[in-house]
């Protein structure tokens, strides 16, 4: 026990606390968006979403069950791309694919 009153010695009651407002603190907003992947057209779309900051929940199913080959050739371009900028993508089992800018890291 006297340890513990020794250490407790130095503090104010309670009352003699003053509670510090926090500032205003303007952090910037990260968009999530969901978008679909119609045609190879598309990608470049995409990766200007990506280049403005936002992360990308891309559908992929509708195209991939239309034109595989034309799938094929977006995901690509679109790790070809993710490479190239330092952003970071992974496929979904559900026809999704998860694409993030630089700033941030998708963990497996």
């Amino acid at each position: 026990m006297g340890l513990l009153s020794d250490l407790f010695k130095g503090l104010k009651a309670e009352e003699d606390l003053m509670e510090v407002p926090e500032e205003g603190e303007e952090r910037p907003r990260v968009n999530v968006r969901v978008e679909k992947l119609h045609d190879f057209v598309d990608v470049e779309r995409i990766s200007r979403l990506l280049k403005e900051g936002n992360i990308i929940f891309l559908k992929t199913a509708e195209l991939q069950k239309k034109d595989l080959g034309e799938f094929q050739n977006s995901v690509q371009k679109l790790k070809r791309n993710c490479t190239q900028f330092g952003w970071d993508i992974v496929g979904l089992e559900e026809g999704y694919l998860i694409l993030t800018p630089a700033f941030a890291r998708i963990e497996r």
